[in-house]
This record gives structure tokens, sequence and C-alpha cells, in this order.
């Protein structure tokens, strides 16, 4: 009884019969996605994914009181958040948009410090927590060196850590992202998750973010929203993956999903097989780029045609034997090269 009422403390969010979308005319509204009932934990990251156009941005201005659920209703601490002032709102929840915000001789400390907009007065001056929240919020994000840098001066990586230490300033319970990975590279898409990441498990806040990055919502997210059909399949990325959720992301489309690698990847017909052989990461990879070319790898074939995969002198080596006679090679891409000219013996 006790974790079960100390579980129930710890919901913060709570949708009810939901339904989103928008009203081009008050008597027919387009309904995006409906009967959504989902809970959401303090402390967590959920990851919402789903094709274009289907109503992930919609769903997330939605939960922002940008616009209002078409039927049911969305709770913040049990409360209906129509019944919450905008201000009051602006206390709980926090939003980073996709919009690149232009704003002309504005320092990064002057934007993050807007962060305070719902708790100063009316002339908008400072106390003392005031500017130890927006000192804080640079710290935690790491920007502590771009204090006095303007905006129109920032990578996008770095621009994106300044939105998001304003929310930090905002001391907001949840915090939503649209696309917060959008304009990045690899290396800074990681490391604006790993920061997400860290907001969620470290320092307890909410986060709910859109993506088109699967990996990373995979690899990152403690829930997944995957929005397919109007509506919304939810659990532990692990969860979709075994119960093939993933799969609804592109049904009637040429993708495929694999179980074992939680990869999606072109269906391919295969023209072929060989046996591969020897060590395991080369075996891996190898397949991969066999695959490309339509021949499957199989490792307990008797066919004649064999790749022995291993190493000499601490080098990556592949042996191609078929029909007596042996080929050497020191890459996949000159392994790879010489069966598709000789595709048709295989």
């Amino acid at each position: 009884m006790d974790s079960w009422m100390k579980d129930e403390e710890n919901i913060i969010l709570e949708w009810v019969d939901v339904a989103v979308g928008y009203a081009k005319k008050a008597n027919m509204p387009t309904i995006l996605a409906d009967h959504l009932s989902m809970r959401v934990r303090l402390g967590e990251i959920i990851g919402l994914i789903g094709r274009n156009g289907c109503g992930k941005s919609t769903l997330l201005k939605t939960l922002m009181k940008l616009q209002l659920p078409l039927n049911g209703k969305i709770l913040i601490r049990g409360k209906d958040v129509k019944a919450i002032s905008r201000l009051d709102y602006a206390r709980l929840v926090g939003y980073v948009s996709t919009e690149n915000i232009s704003l002309q001789h504005v320092t990064v400390s002057e934007l993050v410090a807007l962060g305070r907009f719902p708790y100063t007065n009316w002339i908008g001056s400072f106390s003392v927590h005031d500017k130890s929240m927006v000192n804080n919020a640079i710290e935690i994000t790491g920007i502590n060196h771009l204090r006095k840098k303007y905006l129109h001066e920032l990578s996008d990586g770095e621009r994106q850590k300044t939105m998001i230490a304003r929310v930090l300033a905002q001391d907001t319970q949840v915090i939503v992202l649209d696309e917060p990975t959008a304009f990045l590279d690899l290396p800074n898409r990681y490391e604006l998750l790993r920061l997400l990441n860290e907001l969620a498990h470290s320092n307890g806040k909410t986060v709910i973010y859109s993506t088109h990055d699967l990996n990373i919502a995979m690899h990152e997210s403690d829930k997944i929203w995957l929005m397919a059909s109007g509506k919304i399949i939810e659990g532990a990325p692990e969860d979709l993956i075994i119960t093939k959720g993933f799969h609804k992301l592109f049904e009637n489309s040429d993708l495929d999903f694999d179980l074992k690698t939680a990869e999606f990847c072109l269906s391919r017909k295969h023209t072929g097989g060989i046996r591969v052989s020897g060590d395991s990461t080369l075996n891996f990879w190898t397949s991969r780029a066999l695959d490309r070319i339509g021949i499957k790898s199989e490792t307990d074939s008797m066919d004649e045609g064999h790749i022995e995969t291993g190493y000499k002198n601490g080098l990556p080596v592949w042996s191609l034997n078929y029909r007596g006679k042996t080929n050497n090679f020191n890459s996949i891409y000159d392994l790879i090269a010489f069966i598709s000219n000789v595709k048709k013996i295989i």
C-alpha cells in the first residue's frame, strides 16, 4: 500500500481520454489522435516519435496550453490544466520550440534571465534568488563561458543549451522540447540528450521531447510515446522492440525493423547466401555489407562458398574461399567489390 501511494504521488501529468487536433471550423474539427490516456512520472525522460504529419507538434502544443484539447482533459498534479492561469502554468511547465529565435544584441545571460518572467514583479526587477537561479541554470548546462556572447554568435548546439538554460531558470517540474536535436550534428545530439537525461535522473525534472532520431530515442528515453494511426503506443524502448510496436512507424513501406539490432533497414530480396565464420565483430559488419548487395550471410551453410574473418598482425583480414580458390582482402570494401563482380557464382 505504501509503495502504491508513493507511486501515485510521483505522477506529475495525466492524460484522460484526450483528443488532439485543430478546428478550422467550430463544428468540423480535424482530429489527429484521440482516446489518449497516459500517465507521466517525475524524473523520467519521454521520447515522442512518429511520422511527419502524425500530430507530434500538435500534441506538445496541447500540453503547453498553446491550444486546447478537442476532448478529454490533461491533469497536472491532479488539477485540470484548463483551470490553471497561464502565469501559474509557466511555473509548472517550460517549453523549448523548434523556432530559431533571432534577437539582436541579446546576450546568453540576458536570454537565460528571461526564464524568470513568471516570478518577477511588474517592473521585472530581480531578487537575489532570481539571480541565483539564472546562475545555476547556466552552470548546469555548461555555458558559463558563453555568458557575454550574443545569440547570433552561437553555434546550433550552444544555442540549444542556452534555450534549455532559460527553461531551467524558469524552474519548472516539466520541460517540453519540440525536436531539440533537429539542427545538431551527431556529437551535439548525444551531448544534448545526455544533458536532458541528467536533468531527469539527477535533477528530478520530467522531460518530454519529440524527435525523428530513433536511435537516440531508443537509447536515451525511459519511455517512448509512439504516435501512429491516431493512437499512442507507450512503453520502455525495449517493450516496443519486443512487442513490435516500432513496426507501426513504417507500415506499408519498404522498411523492416530488426529485433536483434533495433535498427530500421530497407527490405531486400536475397539472391544468394554464403557462410561467414570467424571473429564475431567482423562477422557482424561483414554480414551487413553482404546484405546490402542482396546476399544473406549464414553460419551453418554447407555450401562451398565461405568467408573466414580474423586478424593478422593486428589488422583485420577476410578470406573468401570458393570452389577451391582463396582470395584474401584487407577491407570489407574490397571484399564486397570482388563479390559484386562475381556475384553470379555465389
